[in-house]
């Protein structure tokens, strides 16, 4: 068991939930630092330009003395600012060129670098502001994802692979490991204690279909489902639990679903030593995109009155009314319009065994 003093669910976290959007963070202080770095040099530049050709300037209001360091350094200052008191100008005609061709440029090089530093970071937070605002109207029909640990990232990993677009998952994880892996997939994030209301509100948990809890705690995984539960009534949670007897209290906490990652790995490590095919199988099926998969799926208006054993995939339940049968069950002896099928069928369409459901067939759900 790892260390509780490194879990930050442990600690608890001050945050209230801080929204970030997946973007490449840049600093605008950072940015401040380098504009002025680039504005200081493009002066640095000038004024030595301006010095080691004093020669070619007068002073208007001294004639007799030359351009010293100092005139080169008032000089360029008036001059990158336009203002242009005109009490310094070059005579020579090559001084005058480069005033045209060197010193304009960079003026106007100089302004842009002032104006577009403020510019940025007067408008970078608002944008950030903006950003955030559309992504709340956005959001409606979500998957919440609490806790981006190994389990967080295998459950978003599969969702996406099922066809979940990035835009509808949201994050939340009081860890910074966490943000910066969740902004690297693309993900939105709420930084902060997925045990505070707050926190699950700027995750949009009231209009989420369903929240995953994958913290490495089962103390706050049940305090996370209360509170997800008294948000949104009719969310469908599902959650991990370390302890298998933890599950049941978690399901009475108001979880539909509750997996125990301790059991499902001892059972898998058993039948693994049992049988070391059988465990390859088991492995097959639980990864997503190659070899098996088990998937759930509609069922098609032609397999209507069918047995369950003599249809094209491998049926191992059928779900009718919300409810779960084996395929042997008496019960679904014979398919019926509105029933489910949860299937063990390749991962992958193959032209020897094509994927019912996935070329416009008529499902049994359609309207009539």
């Amino acid at each position: 068991m790892s260390d509780s003093s490194a879990d930050p669910w442990a600690q608890g976290s001050s945050g209230r939930g801080t929204v970030s959007l997946p973007e490449r963070a840049v600093s605008p202080w950072w940015a401040l630092t380098r504009r002025l770095l680039a504005a200081l040099a493009i002066m640095t530049g000038t004024v030595l330009l301006v010095y080691f050709d004093a020669e070619g300037y007068r002073d208007n209001n001294a004639p007799e003395n030359g351009i010293t360091l100092i005139d080169a350094i008032y000089y360029t200052t008036v001059t990158l600012s336009t203002t242009g008191y005109g009490d310094i100008a070059p005579v020579a005609p090559h001084a005058r060129l480069i005033n045209a061709f060197v010193i304009t440029p960079a003026r106007i090089a100089f302004l842009v670098l002032l104006i577009g530093t403020t510019l940025e970071v007067l408008a970078s937070q608002g944008r950030e502001l903006i950003r955030i605002s559309r992504w709340r109207k956005a959001m409606g029909h979500h998957v919440v994802v609490i806790g981006y640990g190994t389990k967080g990232r295998s459950a978003v990993e599969t969702l996406l692979s099922s066809g979940l677009e990035r835009e509808a998952i949201v994050v939340v994880d009081p860890g910074q490991a966490a943000l910066s892996d969740a902004h690297a997939d693309g993900l939105a994030v709420v930084t902060g204690d997925a045990t505070r209301r707050e926190v699950l509100r700027r995750a949009g948990v009231a209009d989420a279909d369903q929240v995953i809890i994958t913290t490495n705690r089962d103390d706050s995984n049940v305090l996370a489902i209360l509170t997800v539960r008294q948000l949104n009534p009719e969310v469908y949670i599902v959650s991990s639990a370390r302890e298998h007897e933890n599950a049941p209290l978690m399901k009475q906490s108001g979880a539909n679903s509750v997996i125990t990652s301790s059991d499902a790995v001892g059972r898998l490590l058993g039948v693994s030593s049992l049988s070391p095919t059988l465990g390859s199988v088991m492995e097959d099926l639980l990864t997503y995109g190659e070899g098996l998969e088990v998937a759930e799926r509609d069922l098609l208006v032609t397999e209507v009155g069918c047995q369950p054993q003599s249809l094209p995939d491998q049926v191992i339940a059928v779900v009718r009314d919300e409810k779960v049968y084996r395929y042997f069950d008496p019960v679904v002896t014979q398919l019926a319009r509105g029933d489910r099928l949860v299937v063990v069928r390749p991962a992958k369409e193959l032209p020897w065994a094509p994927r019912p459901g996935t070329h416009n067939e008529e499902l049994s759900t359609d309207d009539e």
